[in-house]
Formats: C-alpha cells, structure tokens, sequence
C-alpha cells in the first residue's frame, strides 16, 4: 500500500525536514516486507490566498483516486501506537492501494474535505504546527511498521 502524505506548505531544509526524511526513509525500509509504503511526500501551496478552501482543493488534488483518505485533524481519533499499526495493517489488508494523510495549513482543514475523510486522526489533544505534525506522522509511520515487523524500536 503506497502512502502519501499531502500537506499544505513546503517544508525547507532544517532539522524538521532531516527527521522527516529519516523516519520516512527507515519505515520504507521496514514497511518494504510488510507491504507498506514507499512514501510520496506532496506539498501543495496556495499562492493566491484563498484560504482553506482554496488549500482544500489543491490538496483534494493531490489525492491519488481510490486512496484511503485520513486527515490529520485536533478533532479526529486519538489512537496508541500499536492501534495505529493496526488500522495501517488493516487499510493494507482490505487491498487499498493507496492510503493519504492530510495535513492542512495554520488554519487547519476545511470542513467539506474533513467530511470527505474515511478516517480523522488526531496527534493528541494539543495542537500542533502543521510542520511538526509531518514529523510526528512520518515517526508514528515507521514506529508502526517496526510493531508489525516485530522490531524492537516500538518498547511498552
């Protein structure tokens, strides 16, 4: 199951985008075997200021037809690790091709694509820059793929 992760804004070189790039690279690695990724990392921008409808509809863009559609959203499900790496194992298992996390922009995300959504997640009850939430998602990826693995990065 490929994963996209479809986020409003570019990240620029830094340490988030080094750790972005690490976990990522690690759950490709892992999540190879276990039929999970390669990961493609979308950044939409909307440069003409139309607000989170405008981003609603370059993000809808970028969501491959057919994806499983879960946006990251302050509202949605709080889930432990291991749920997590259940649900991704079972999006997997249903056959779904393509799995989209949604990240919007500083104003989060509008409500007629969180309608649209299969799946809401939520990082916790507090709320989260867009650009660390892409690094918080990409380490709970890899953290899944190493619980399904039965690797030891994931201890209780």
């Amino acid at each position: 199951m490929r994963v996209h992760i479809c986020a409003v804004g570019r990240l620029r070189a830094g340490p988030e985008r080094d750790l972005i790039d690490d976990y990522l690279t690690r759950f490709d690695r892992t999540g190879r075997a276990l039929g999970l990724g390669p990961v493609n990392l979308i950044e939409v921008e909307d440069k003409k200021g139309g607000g989170m409808a405008a981003e609603a509809a370059l993000l809808s863009k970028a969501v491959p037809d057919g994806a499983v559609l879960c946006v990251l959203d302050e509202r949605g499900k709080v889930q432990t690790s291991p749920d997590f790496a259940n649900t991704l194992a079972g999006w997997r298992d249903q056959g779904r091709g393509d799995l989209a996390f949604v990240i919007g922009g500083a104003d989060g995300i509008d409500p007629t694509l969180r309608q649209r959504a299969d799946a809401a997640l939520s990082l916790g009850k507090m709320v989260w820059p867009h650009m660390l939430a892409r690094v918080m998602l990409s380490e709970q990826l890899y953290r899944a793929a190493s619980i399904l693995a039965g690797a030891p990065y994931h201890r209780v």
